[in-house]
């Protein structure tokens, strides 16, 4: 069973109001703490509160247990991936190869003195490298990205 599907059906039990919750123990002996992790479901009977044990949850990871405690306080989980998508990828690997480079190859400091329009222009050199294109092809290749 998928953490997903776990996490609806916890969901649902504690929707529907039977009391479900996890129950944690703690213990000390001989100088360790012992930690027990069980979901109980609360009822009543003959006017007494009383528990039932539904699992015991303690070969579960603390990540999981609590997802497990937000699942039935009502907090919705979504598994990474599957409630997005991908619209566009621009490649860019490339252009951090030519960069790296271009710094290996102290390119920077052979065009200018440090400025604003050095930046531009080592771009241009790298924009160059990657798709020749003039100037112009370059600044619309740019906009129709962005």
């Amino acid at each position: 069973m998928t953490t997903l599907v776990a996490s609806a059906m916890l969901s649902r039990l504690a929707r529907r109001g039977r009391g479900v919750h996890v129950h944690t123990t703690r213990r000390n002996y001989k100088d360790k703490v012992y930690e027990t992790h069980l979901l109980r479901r609360s009822y009543r009977e003959d006017g007494k509160v009383k528990n039932e044990t539904l699992a015991n949850l303690c070969h579960l990871s603390s990540v999981t247990i609590e997802l497990i405690r937000e699942s039935l306080a009502g907090k919705s989980h979504v598994v990474a991936g599957e409630e997005f998508e991908i619209e566009r990828s621009l490649f860019h690997g490339h252009v951090g190869a030519i960069a790296a480079m271009a710094n290996k190859l102290k390119l920077a400091s052979l065009l200018s003195p440090e400025s604003k329009e050095r930046d531009i222009i080592l771009a241009l050199v790298i924009a160059r490298a990657t798709s020749p294109s003039s100037k112009l092809g370059f600044t619309e290749n740019l906009a129709a990205q962005l």
